[in-house]
């Protein structure tokens, strides 16, 4: 019996590492990008005291003043398989604590989660801030060898507006945009830039797309559950029996 009893035990052991050690795939969420690339632009909280030191981010296009910052605004330069801007296009974008009443559990929101641009257009966004505190309008996993870290970035403080330019890239894509200040996506800053037809919704945006949920992306998550409990009891049946034969 204490033969089964130690197979019961690898058994469990094994069940656990299937559920608890399974690596997550992400390959149906190649959409909303790799956030691995925020180690490349930092945490923003810093920057209130960035107008004293602009050399830090040379290399990013930062704009600052008092209204807040901009970073890596491009007026001219194409992306490739851009042959010119195919049109201009013009957002004004409200962000405050009083847009998330419609998402329970949420703090911040905007006024606008999706934004449809053309392929290589201009686009302009006024970033207007009604709450008391710092808000962002990013946009990430646009091309690297243009946009330095893959985002075009708008910062307006508490009570101010900024508005900064970029141009989309040719390929039809969703872009994840969102605020990067801590906990401000994961309270409703959260949105989709579509260029073109798209390639299919972000995952957790308002109103738009369903969120996620670790289980969405464990196969075979509750087939595991199941066999975790079925070897636990059947290990404790056994282990029960033996020691009453003993």
């Amino acid at each position: 019996m204490r033969v089964f009893t130690v197979f019961s035990a690898v058994l469990l052991l094994m069940a656990s590492m299937m559920i608890f050690g399974q690596t997550p795939d992400h390959t149906d969420h190649t959409d909303h990008t790799d956030h691995t690339d925020h180690t490349d632009h930092t945490d923003h909280t810093d920057h209130t005291d960035l107008a004293s030191d602009d050399s830090s981010h040379s290399d990013h296009g930062m704009i600052i003043d008092e209204d807040g910052a901009v970073m890596n605004q491009n007026f001219n330069q194409l992306p490739r398989g851009c042959t010119q801007i195919s049109r201009d296009q013009e957002f004004t974008v409200y962000a405050g604590s009083r847009y998330a009443s419609a998402e329970p559990g949420m703090i911040f929101g905007m006024s606008e989660y999706e934004f449809a641009v053309e392929p290589c257009s201009r686009v302009t966004v006024t970033f207007v801030n009604e709450d008391d505190v710092r808000h962002q309008w990013m946009v990430h996993g646009l091309p690297k060898y243009l946009y330095p870290a893959g985002m075009f970035h708008i910062e307006a403080s508490g009570g101010r507006t900024k508005t900064g330019s970029f141009i989309a890239p040719s390929e039809n894509q969703n872009y994840l945009v969102h605020c990067d200040l801590a906990q401000h996506m994961e309270k409703g800053m959260r949105a989709q830039l579509v260029v073109g037809s798209g390639s299919g919704d972000i995952w957790g945006v308002s109103g738009i797309s369903d969120n996620f949920y670790r289980a969405d992306y464990l196969p075979g998550f509750t087939f595991q559950l199941l066999l975790i409990f079925s070897v636990a009891i059947f290990g404790f049946l056994v282990l029960f029996m033996n020691r009453a034969r003993d």
